[in-house]
């Protein structure tokens, strides 16, 4: 079905009452589809405790293939996000800690690394490794892969990874100002279509409000991947972080977040919406958590403990997973609509 311009932009600029009936719309959708049922995250590359419990932190770790090094130094991360991960320096180095997070019990990782001034993360040495690690462990593997080629997606492709990650920014001005990055929109369109293309499983990230908290660029970002039916769709959001440019702007509001995610439900209704783990803390967490519960969001990254209990109130059928978010794809395939 056609979504026009108008009706996203109305979305965008409801408030009260409207708002609220913009939710139950798009929660009833996404009930239709895939079930009165949520999916729980908890990744373990950073703390968690809910009411669901604490997980161990070696079944999902993140990797980074560049340690904390990072040619960008973003505004709103300068590098900070590597410092959480585990660095390698070598391929074989990363073959050895995937084999070992798998003899201690973990279920899979994210690779990711740091990024070149042209959007793309330098994984040409390191995919060998993963095809290893995926032919020599049974280990989940997902993959960052920041801006590509044909050819790196074909490598991934033969790598026969889980799924490629990748944030994607719907405005020029944004990946120039805050990216830093000597890239546009076009080359994000053109690395979606080379995952598409080569037959990789991809999920995209929106970042919202990634334009110093406030909108520019989400909805474009939507329309960018709507027409490559990618595997599930990630939702994330600024995050002020301690010691960037960015530590003192203001994250968007949840209201602005819940808005951009009813819009993604219009363009891409059967494909899987997922909260990730990137967004702020604190109430601002709390009260995002329950908006995308009432707009229907299917999964959530580290819930908050209100966000549990408002889907227990709504009669969901609560499942948890120590798993990446992105593998709710996964979860939801089993009853995921065929396009008619």
């Amino acid at each position: 079905m056609m979504v026009l311009q108008a009706d996203l932009d109305y979305v965008m600029r409801a408030t009260g009452s409207n708002i609220e009936e913009l939710m139950d719309r798009s929660r009833a959708q996404s009930w239709n589809l895939f079930g009165r049922k949520i999916y729980f995250y908890a990744p373990t590359f950073l703390p968690f405790t809910a009411q669901s419990g604490r997980h161990d932190v070696k079944l999902f770790p993140s990797i980074s293939i560049t340690g904390s090094t990072c040619s960008l130094k973003c505004q709103h991360c300068s590098g900070k996000m590597l410092e959480t991960m585990i660095p390698v320096d070598s391929p074989s180095s990363l073959i050895e800690l995937c084999k070992r997070i798998e003899r201690n019990g973990g279920v899979g990782c994210l690779i990711s690394g740091g990024c070149r001034p042209d959007g793309s993360v330098p994984l040409e040495n390191f995919v060998e490794a993963i095809k290893k690690t995926k032919s020599q462990t049974s280990l989940t593997v997902v993959v960052h892969t920041g801006v590509l080629n044909e050819d790196m997606a074909e490598r991934l492709a033969d790598a026969q990874i889980d799924a490629a990650l990748i944030d994607v920014i719907g405005s020029d001005e944004t990946i120039k100002e805050i990216y830093k990055l000597n890239a546009t929109v076009q080359d994000y369109e053109e690395s979606i279509r080379a995952l598409h293309d080569a037959g990789v499983r991809f999920v995209p990230h929106i970042l919202v409000g990634l334009h110093y908290g406030k909108l520019k660029g989400e909805l474009q970002a939507l329309r960018l991947v709507s027409p490559y039916d990618p595997a599930a769709l990630i939702f994330i959001a600024l995050i002020p972080i301690k010691g960037t440019p960015m530590e003192n702007i203001p994250p968007p509001h949840p209201l602005d977040v819940t808005k951009v995610m009813i819009s993604a439900r219009k363009l891409m209704p059967r494909i899987p919406h997922a909260l990730g783990c990137a967004r702020p803390t604190a109430a601002h967490r709390r009260e995002t958590d329950v908006l995308a519960i009432k707009a229907g969001i299917n999964a959530i990254a580290f819930p908050s403990d209100e966000a549990i209990s408002t889907a227990k109130s709504l009669g969901l059928e609560t499942n948890f997973s120590p798993m990446c978010c992105s593998q709710t794809y996964f979860d939801i395939c089993a009853i995921r609509p065929e396009p008619s």
